[in-house]
């Protein structure tokens, strides 16, 4: 009994120590579980008192340690990516709203989100609208880019005429850099001998200048011989001589009673035929190298009794048309016609001028005959034969355009006086060999139309536009000393200018004596 007790015992003793070992070893197994999972986060093994870090690795198979690390490292990947995505999560939680996904902007911006939203509201209802009218706009474009593309056809059309108009509009001179430099050498060189007479003499009211102002329709006449007696080209030597003088005066013969008209050509075939005789300057050309100047139009009939001053001298007279057989084109030449004035008119480019075109005159020829048929009723072209209304200055100071008509001649002084008023000369003479036509470009500051065109007048004039009447205008004006006497004579006005006209035409080579 005692034995089997005992043995009872023992066992019994042996299976508490065995409980004991179990216990202690799944205590042992969780800590080394716990171990692995601390671990995996980078932890080591501790085993007792002395917490002696021992890797959980060794205390496996090294096959079951490759496997449990390459896990661990997964593991370890897997957390950390985890807490990175937390982190930002949680920093930018704050940034937005739950509920909307709305960024949280704070209350005090609220408000002025609301009024932000209203105004866009507001500007997309203004952006309806201007979108509306944009559309309407558009179609006024069209609409206008056709009428644009019809009047560029126009413009195109009309570019081609203008150009042709405006060609004819340049420098008032033919050249004027040979001209400067020409009439420079004509004031230091030319010289002019003019025949003698003294105050005693029986005629000498005829050869001799006037003593006060010449005055009259041709007064250009006097004041051209008045002018050479003052001047430096006025030489007492003919041997120095480039042209011979004759001094006789036309309008002064024809109001002498003891000359008249009638008496006129004999006067002069006598005079021809004295100084041929008392000197020998006109035999040793035949006259070639002499000139005499006349204004009024019996000039032209003076000659006929002595045709060597017609075929040779140089004819410088104001009826200088082709059409005249006394006339030879080139060897003689124009002196303009100018009633005298004094002084100029001033702020010519600024007056308002509401007349097309002006003309008054006698009616002493088909050609002004046709203008008053034409347009005596026209209420642009303002024509007048007979008594003005208005002062004949203000007239012209009022009109674009003056005509110039022939009368009995073709040359009028109409042409000056339309210069002097800042009015552009329309001149209706054909054949006229106009004045300082060598040196002046009379298209750059006036208008030759035939006299067939004048029923298209007003269609001319018209067509010339703005632009090229101001040029025309402003070239007139810009000739107006070269339509102008002086005493005593001034550069480039009309004594000057004949003078240029002489000098191109004087000889080279002069004769000797």
């Amino acid at each position: 009994m005692a034995s089997t007790s005992l043995s009872k015992h023992c066992m019994s003793s042996r299976h508490y120590v065995i409980l004991l070992l179990v216990l202690a070893c799944s205590c042992f197994m969780v800590n080394i579980l716990n171990s692995i999972e601390s671990t995996s986060n980078g932890d080591s093994l501790e085993i007792g008192h002395k917490h002696k870090l021992i890797p959980m690795e060794t205390l496996l198979p090294r096959s079951k340690q490759a496997k449990l690390s390459a896990k661990a490292n997964d593991q370890l990947n897997f957390v950390k990516q985890n807490k990175h995505g937390e982190a930002n999560k949680v920093e930018n939680e704050h940034l937005f709203d739950n509920k909307t996904g709305h960024p949280n902007v704070g209350e005090e911006n609220e408000g002025e989100i609301k009024e932000n939203e209203a105004e866009i509201k507001k500007n997309q209802g203004e952006v309806k609208e201007n979108e509306a009218e944009i559309k309407e706009n558009k179609g006024e474009v069209k609409e206008n880019e056709a009428e644009i593309k019809k009047n560029e056809r126009e413009i195109k059309e009309n570019e081609s005429e203008t150009k042709e108009n405006e060609e004819e509009i340049g420098d008032i001179f033919h050249n004027k850099a040979i001209f400067r430099q020409d009439y420079k050498e004509m004031k230091k060189k030319f010289k002019i001998y003019a025949y003698p007479h003294e105050a005693k003499d029986a005629f000498a009211s005829i050869f001799l200048p006037e003593r006060g102002k010449p005055g009259g329709n041709y007064a250009s006449e006097s004041y051209f011989k008045k002018a050479l007696m003052q001047s430096h080209y006025l030489t007492n030597d003919p041997t120095e001589a480039d042209l011979f003088y004759l001094p006789f005066s036309i309008a002064t013969m024809r109001n002498d009673r003891r000359v008249s008209v009638g008496g006129m050509k004999n006067f002069i075939k006598k005079y021809i035929d004295k100084i041929s005789q008392n000197y020998p300057y006109w035999n040793r050309t035949n006259g070639g190298d002499h000139f005499y100047v006349a204004c009024h139009s019996v000039g032209r009939t003076a000659m006929d009794k002595a045709v060597e001053v017609k075929l040779n001298a140089i004819q410088v007279v104001c009826s200088s048309s082709y059409f005249v057989p006394s006339y030879v084109a080139h060897k003689d030449t124009s002196i303009p016609q100018i009633w005298p004035r004094q002084g100029n008119s001033m702020g010519l480019s600024s007056v308002k001028r509401n007349t097309l075109a002006f003309f008054a005159g006698g009616i002493n020829s088909h050609v002004r005959a046709k203008i008053l048929e034409v347009w005596k009723n026209d209420s642009e072209i303002s024509v007048h034969f007979g008594r003005l209304p208005t002062p004949y200055s203000e007239a012209m100071l009022r009109s674009k355009f003056c005509l110039h008509a022939k009368g009995y001649e073709v040359n009028t002084a109409r042409i000056g006086d339309a210069l002097y008023y800042g009015c552009v000369p329309i001149i209706f003479a054909d054949h006229y060999d106009l004045p300082f036509n060598d040196i002046l470009n009379w298209k750059s500051f006036s208008l030759v139309i035939s006299t067939l065109d004048i029923p298209l007048l007003k269609d001319v004039l018209h067509s010339r536009g703005l632009k090229q009447y101001n040029e025309l205008q402003s070239n007139a004006l810009k000739v107006r000393k070269h339509f102008q006497w002086h005493m005593p004579p001034l550069d480039y006005d009309a004594f000057n200018m004949v003078m240029y006209e002489l000098w191109l035409r004087h000889h080279v080579l002069r004769a000797p004596l």
